[in-house]
């Protein structure tokens, strides 16, 4: 049987718990953000059973903010949960803040690899180690709201969207969306990305584009060559085939950032990454995890799959 690695988006799933979690600590501090992700943590690996554990960091977005100067702006902050929410927005800053390091801390006692590199999204570290040859013959699981990872669905790597409930494999992608992940970042390019403030070519979805371009169902990656190519040879084109070759430099733009088959990353930063992903310390400090959970007022709450689940990472 093929071993398991259980990737996750850790800032996406920080903010879910940050947000829903009401949960207080000792001295009356929103603690939720940090709880709530070991809760999630401990759903996930008594569902999944992985035998190594990936939690990957945003560092920063520089690259794709030097292709898209407006790249992200405009998101609305992520707020406490309304129950607890009786703190200054700068008293909130500094909190989330803090329970994100104390998250870190945490993780730090655990036999899992976490990791970070300056100026380089989640994303970009996620993709480059479901792609490590290395790892060619395990089963990958990638734990993400964001649409950005169906790109990588295959036969090896499956998404879980907690939020929507659902797991993606290749197949359920291409048949929910008429699209294969291999085509997906190109489809979405044309479509743009509200969320990220990338706009597309105007008033076109995936389903449209699933119409138009059914070829982007195939296995084969196509290029954007090939959409201009068929907008071009079209006897009665349609406002999308025009509005493609009208904004096409936008989504040449929207291709580069949201593309992730090739992530941007320098040799100095793929070294780091895999030297986490194969060499992490697979130490496993209990006693001390208790102590901090008991310190952060984490009350009454059966911990004993997550610590299992971690006693069998630690000795493999």
């Amino acid at each position: 049987m093929n071993k398991r690695l259980l990737i996750i988006d850790a800032l996406n799933m920080y903010y879910r718990a940050y947000i829903v979690d009401p949960s207080l600590s000792a001295n009356g501090q929103p603690i939720g953000g940090t709880k709530g992700f070991l809760k999630i943590l401990q759903k996930l690996v008594r569902e999944t059973k992985p035998d190594h554990v990936v939690i990957a960091w945003d560092g920063g977005s520089s690259r794709r903010r030097a292709v898209q100067k407006g790249y992200k702006e405009g998101r609305k902050p992520i707020r406490l949960n309304r129950a607890i929410r009786n703190l200054s927005e700068n008293e909130e800053l500094q909190n989330k803040m803090w329970q994100q390091a104390r998250l870190v801390e945490y993780l730090n006692m655990m036999p899992i690899c976490q990791t970070m590199v300056e100026n380089l999204e989640a994303d970009d570290i996620i993709a480059f180690v479901a792609g490590m040859s290395e790892l060619n013959d395990w089963q990958k699981i990638i734990v993400s709201s964001d649409k950005d990872f169906i790109q990588l669905c295959s036969g090896q790597t499956v998404l879980y969207r907690p939020v929507q409930n659902e797991i993606l494999n290749e197949n359920r992608v291409v048949e929910g969306f008429g699209i294969h992940p291999n085509n997906f970042a190109l489809a979405r390019a044309i479509c743009g990305d509200k969320s990220d403030n990338l706009p597309g070519v105007g008033a076109v979805g995936l389903k449209t584009v699933a119409k138009r371009f059914p070829f982007l169902e195939e296995s084969t990656s196509h290029t954007i060559d090939k959409i201009v190519e068929v907008c071009k040879n079209k006897e009665k084109p349609l406002k999308v085939h025009s509005n493609i070759l009208e904004k096409l430099d936008v989504v040449e733009q929207n291709y580069k950032i949201m593309q992730l088959y090739m992530p941007s990353i320098s040799p100095q930063s793929k070294a780091k990454i895999k030297k986490c992903v194969l060499e992490s310390d697979k130490s496993f400090n209990k006693t001390l995890i208790h102590a901090m959970m008991l310190e952060d007022g984490f009350g009454v709450y059966d911990w004993s799959t997550l610590f299992q689940t971690l006693k069998r990472i630690s000795v493999t």
